[in-house]
């Protein structure tokens, strides 16, 4: 088999492992404060320093389009989980910041939607073969850099 041939069949197994991976623990998601692309805004916000991270950066990080962001920064805002204020540095942009209300939103979702993590990966692959599956992802990710 060519390298092309096995690129292409490493890809599809990952991409239907991440689907059938995802649409268990969307299903399992614990959803009583906050939704699943709320908890990947709050996720990627709470890794930043300070816990607060430029709008258009935070594009980046997630799988939504760029309006749908802002909507959901908007409802996040408006129930008091997250402060948006316009960026000192560009006066077109804004930051948003975890609240610390948002926060302990966040911390609650994210015990619960670990345990399913733990659950669907954890029991399925052993301490080396979670290791290598986050170093084969973390390289795969650099490529896009």
């Amino acid at each position: 088999m060519s390298n092309k041939a096995t690129a292409v069949g490493a890809w599809e197994s990952l991409f239907r492992a991440q689907v059938a991976v995802m649409r268990t623990l969307t299903h399992e998601f614990p959803a009583h404060d906050i939704s699943f692309n709320e908890y990947d805004v709050m996720f990627n916000i709470s890794r930043q320093p300070d816990r607060s991270l430029r709008l258009r950066d935070l594009n980046k990080h997630v799988l939504l389009t760029q309006p749908s962001v802002s909507r959901l920064v908007d409802r996040l805002v408006s129930r008091g989980f997250l402060d948006k204020i316009t960026d000192p540095t560009d006066g077109r942009g804004a930051i948003v910041t975890l609240t610390d209300s948002g926060y302990d939103a966040y911390r609650r979702v994210a015990v619960e939607h670990a345990e399913s993590i733990s659950q669907r990966v954890g029991t399925r692959l052993d301490t080396a073969e979670l290791t290598e599956l986050s170093r084969l992802c973390d390289k795969l990710r650099g490529a896009e850099a």
